[in-house]
């Protein structure tokens, strides 16, 4: 059994290293359905209040990573909106539940990101239901492994690119009139944006590109109060995972080839959020804090 993030433990052995077996959901895949089960914090992420009154936007907020920052963030005292496919209906709600349970106000919003319109409906419909906004999660992502290029078609290209990147312009772009000083930018790019893998092509591109726009962004908007600051996840088990996102028979050996010897789990991944959107990170700004387990960065 975990023990909370606050507890002195080894991070080796914190988690047992998964052996997941091969398996294959249709996109974008269901938490409900993961096989070993993933671990957002449920039962084990403690709050300081560190977000007391906050308002939250979660891309991707209804599994993986954007269901364990949403957790942390209601912990912590904000207000959360999740924003999801609508196939993901069943995982959002049990997040929405989680939030609520807190005492905070979960908002659903299920949209398909890659459209400028639905984009911008979004953020209207999460300023309009949280009473405003100050933090804004841009985590939403597709993820396609292929071969080769060859295997790559113009569609997956394109689906990767408004998903990953022209969603997190056109949100972040909508969102900017309702955010204040001290208000926080914070976009879920990658390890493949500095170890890009063979298999990833269009994702690690466009993992790169969240990089530039993020440290880019964050100098336009410091001197408004606005930070601007990404992470860059390792190999977190995820259903990105297992709907396509890895070719199938890697499945059963993903995050082994890490320093710490195993994948990590979601919940591993919320307090770099919860940091970068408080107040206690108040001079970081258009940093890309990884959390990968000890695989080398720049």
């Amino acid at each position: 059994m975990a023990h909370d993030q606050l507890a002195f433990q080894n991070p080796v052995t914190r988690f047992p290293k998964i052996e997941p077996p091969k398996q294959d959901q249709p996109e974008p895949g269901l938490d409900a359905e993961l096989q070993p089960k993933a671990d957002h914090g449920e039962e084990t992420y403690r709050g300081t209040g560190r977000l007391e009154g906050r308002k939250a936007l979660i891309t991707g907020g209804d599994s993986g990573i954007g269901a364990s920052v949403a957790i942390a963030f209601a912990r912590e005292g904000a207000d959360v909106a999740i924003a999801y496919l609508p196939a993901e209906e069943k995982d959002a709600q049990r997040i929405a539940d989680l939030i609520t349970k807190e005492g905070k106000k979960a908002v659903a919003l299920p949209t398909d990101i890659s459209s400028p319109e639905n984009s911008r409906k979004l953020v209207d419909d999460a300023v309009s239901q949280l009473g405003g906004l100050d933090i804004l999660v841009n985590n939403a992502g597709k993820q396609i492994a292929q071969q080769s290029i060859e295997d790559i078609t113009d569609e997956q290209w394109d689906e990767t690119f408004k998903t990953n990147i022209y969603a997190m312009f056109w949100i972040t772009k909508a969102a900017l009139k309702h955010l204040k000083p001290g208000s926080s930018i914070i976009n879920t790019t990658s390890v493949n944006a500095y170890l890009p893998s063979p298999t990833l092509l269009d994702y690690a591109t466009t993992k790169g590109a969240i990089n530039n726009f993020t440290k880019g962004l964050a100098q336009q908007l410091a001197s408004k109060g606005i930070r601007v600051n990404a992470v860059a996840p390792g190999p977190f088990w995820t259903p990105l995972q297992v709907s396509d996102g890895q070719p199938k028979d890697e499945l059963p050996k993903f995050g082994s080839q890490t320093p710490i010897g195993r994948a990590g789990q979601p919940t591993e991944l919320a307090p770099a959020y919860v940091f970068l959107a408080s107040s206690e990170s108040s001079y970081v700004i258009g940093e890309t804090l990884s959390v990968n387990g000890g695989m080398p960065t720049p």
